[in-house]
């Protein structure tokens, strides 16, 4: 698994940068020996977790105690969350990340989801980048929060 590309969202990647998390985040998809295709997404999380817990990140955390909806990883007022699965369920993600942003939790975000060529390795209609990325910029004024995306292959 490779870092391939980033898309900064509202200026998120500054937000990152300020905190100084920036090339750490991209380096978190810096591991050769893991082969991104078919059944590999398991491995893939397990090492994003891996490396979020390292730096103090807590995972699988609820979005509103109401409700069992949860993004991948929060810190201090920065949330993450990856997306390996069908696209379908990255808009929902992007609801859960403005919702954190619009209650004040958390003043910017990341999303890493494979590149396209590498969301075809997984397997069908698995979310990816450049599907993402274009979707942001459409909709731009209604996804407010400062999103920093990542492509990973």
């Amino acid at each position: 698994m490779q870092f391939v590309q980033a898309f900064s969202h509202h200026n998120a990647q500054e937000q990152w940068r300020n905190r100084e998390l920036d090339e750490w985040l991209t380096d978190v998809f810096e591991l050769p020996d893991l082969d991104v295709g078919p059944r590999c997404t398991t491995a893939i999380r397990d090492h994003v977790k891996t490396e979020l817990a390292k730096e103090g990140w807590a995972y699988d955390v609820r979005i509103d105690q109401g409700f069992d909806l949860t993004v991948f990883g929060m810190k201090d007022d920065l949330a993450f969350h990856l997306q390996t699965g069908n696209i379908s369920r990255a808009a929902y993600d992007l609801l859960k990340l403005q919702h954190l942003f619009h209650a004040k939790r958390i003043e910017a975000a990341a999303l890493a989801v494979p590149t396209k060529l590498a969301a075809n390795r997984i397997g069908s209609n698995v979310a990816n980048y450049e599907r993402i990325m274009a979707e942001l910029q459409l909709f731009s004024r209604v996804i407010t929060v400062p999103i920093f995306l990542i492509g990973f292959e």
